[in-house]
């Protein structure tokens, strides 16, 4: 399993589940700057059309393309779910933001061979190691 570093170093698209119009809450912010620093990110918002710039998608499954990693802005107590649409996906990881925690989610990922993260905060990760998007080859 990669540590969340190597998660952040080999990820080019992000999906956010949660991710808020309102950019005063974390789940806006902490995109955002993850955005800025070259990775594409794409909201998981059933109430938005658009966030960052980027279309929003109702649900993990409504996105027609692959992406690298799923980012979970959502409470505990909806990670579950969330990790088992992002199984469902085929996301190679799953990353639930600080504060959040799904020893059932982890067992799900883990039984599926997926990288697996929880209670850690991308951003913090992104800028204690100095990391930027993958440039595309």
């Amino acid at each position: 399993m990669r540590t969340a570093e190597q998660i952040l170093r080999e990820a080019r698209t992000i999906a956010v589940v949660g991710a808020s119009r309102d950019r005063f809450k974390t789940a806006h912010s902490v995109p955002l700057q993850i955005q800025r620093h070259g990775w594409r990110i794409v909201p998981v918002n059933p109430l938005a059309d658009e966030i960052f710039g980027e279309r929003a998608y109702a649900t993990l499954a409504d996105i027609p393309f692959p992406v690298d990693l799923v980012n979970v802005f959502r409470p505990s107590a909806d990670a579950t779910q969330v990790v088992k649409d992002a199984l469902a996906i085929g996301a190679p990881a799953i990353w639930l933001q600080q504060d959040i925690y799904s020893p059932e989610g982890r067992a799900l990922a883990e039984a599926a061979g997926v990288d697996y993260v929880e209670n850690s905060c991308i951003a913090v990760i992104r800028a204690v190691h100095a990391i930027n998007a993958p440039r595309i080859p």
